[in-house]
């Protein structure tokens, strides 16, 4: 049976992550050479194909010693709280660095179907062990509840990759990508220090 209070926290918290990231930047890029609506099937396919496998690995690593997994999730959360903090300073900088780097990705010709393979491979090869998957298979690990965690990250992801292929350029004068890496790295130590919590006996699992 579905979570929807364990979706509603997968979605917030990939989300943050993953509005900062380079992928959104991706789509953007995309969206201006391509129709946004085949962009947006690509990068939603990979994102679905993605999300598949952080679910079966987080699925997988359930069937071993509680503890030890629990420990493992936990640090997932805080190396991706530090990581999203200390990259936060560099964010608006790399921005431009990312444009022009997808921009060459996608600078062929294409049209109809033909766009939406191409974008599926630039997005599936670049988001591979990325962030939000790493922290996709720990949610997993966290909740077990692989299929409510599936349908929050995969939703987060086709929202931010939707946002980017329709609203990107205006989203990103109206926002710092720096301040978004900062927020989703707070929400990352912030769940860190529940499991923890929860680890210690403090409060109930």
């Amino acid at each position: 049976m579905l979570d929807l209070s364990t979706i509603a926290v997968v979605f917030g918290l990939i989300f943050l992550v993953e509005l900062p990231d380079k992928t959104f930047i991706a789509t953007l890029v995309m969206a201006t050479r391509f129709r946004p609506l085949l962009v947006w099937i690509g990068v939603a396919a990979a994102f679905f194909v993605q999300t598949l496998v952080a679910v079966a690995i987080g699925g997988v690593l359930t069937k071993l010693p509680k503890t030890p997994i629990e420990v493992f999730a936990t640090l997932m959360f805080l190396v991706g709280g530090i990581l999203l903090l200390r990259g936060a300073g560099q964010a608006d900088a790399e921005e431009a660095e990312t444009e022009e780097e997808f921009a060459a990705k996608a600078s062929r010709q294409a049209k109809g179907w033909h766009v939406v393979t191409m974008c599926f491979g630039i997005l599936f090869l670049a988001e591979w062990g990325d962030l939000s998957q790493i922290l996709t298979a720990s949610l997993v690990l966290k909740y077990h509840d692989p299929v409510s965690v599936f349908l929050g990250a995969f939703l987060a992801l086709a929202t931010v990759s939707g946002l980017g292929a329709v609203l990107g350029r205006a989203l990103l004068t109206r926002m710092r990508l720096s301040t978004l890496r900062r927020v989703g790295g707070v929400v990352c130590l912030l769940l860190a220090a529940l499991s923890v919590l929860q680890l210690t006996g403090v409060i109930g699992g």
